[in-house]
């Protein structure tokens, strides 16, 4: 399993479209919206570090899902997903592989957009980084789960446009695009693109680490896993 997992890694890490998307377009965006919101923020909080929080989870969302999600499709049609199940491998183990290694794949996008945070005068103290990059790498495990029940659920054709209309809608109202609030911050609770953001929020100055985010990614975790094993085992049975 550890070699199907560099071998993923690898592969993804040489795709032109993966370093687009899900690094260079990111950082492209964060300069763009601290442009657009300047320090007129909300709350008083700065957008600086506001948006280096939210496109560095926009861009590990979009590795995991985009990644995981077509790739398992694509595998599945051209017969390669059948041809594991007939070595050693456990059948688990591919699922379990497809999770690590596209949510190791999110930490160009995560590291790149933190650098240019603290470019652009995001000052946080060494605890504050190392628990912010740990926060968001482990939260993109949810969505790597999410890709790879995905990547089950919808054939080649259908797949694409299914991830991107998901991971549009929960990034446009996960406070991604702009800080939610009133009604919206309520329905966002349900939102795990929210919940993932709010992993962050302790880098604010008196807040702590919000608990029931954890707990409600973790719950989101658990529910995506479950999905995509009954997901993988409908298809093997279907194969």
């Amino acid at each position: 399993m550890t070699t199907l997992i560099k071998l993923e890694i690898l592969r993804t890490l040489r795709n032109r479209r993966y370093l687009f998307f899900t690094v260079l377009y990111p950082a492209l965006m964060y300069f763009f919206f601290v442009s657009a919101y300047g320090n007129g923020m909300p709350g008083g909080v700065s957008a600086k570090s506001y948006f280096m929080v939210s496109m560095a989870t926009f861009g590990a969302v979009g590795a995991v899902l985009t990644g995981s999600a077509q790739r398992i499709s694509l595998e599945r049609k051209s017969g390669w997903v059948r041809q594991l199940r007939l070595t050693a491998l456990p059948g688990r183990a591919y699922a379990v592989a497809k999770i690590c290694s596209c949510a190791a794949t999110t930490l160009p996008a995560i590291v790149v957009v933190f650098a240019l945070g603290a470019a652009e005068g995001v000052r946080l103290e060494a605890g504050q980084w190392l628990g912010l990059v740990a926060a968001i790498w482990l939260g993109s495990f949810v969505f790597a789960a999410l890709g790879v029940a995905l990547g089950y659920a919808a054939e080649p054709s259908a797949v694409q446009p299914i991830v991107m209309i998901v991971y549009m809608l929960m990034s446009a109202f996960g406070g991604t695009w702009f800080p939610v609030s009133g009604t919206l911050k309520s329905i966002a609770r349900f939102n795990p693109v929210y919940l993932y953001n709010q992993l962050a929020a302790f880098i604010r100055p008196g807040v702590g680490f919000d608990t029931t985010a954890a707990a409600g990614t973790l719950g989101f975790l658990v529910v995506f896993v479950a999905a995509a094993g009954v997901l993988y085992r409908r298809d093997t049975r279907q194969a």
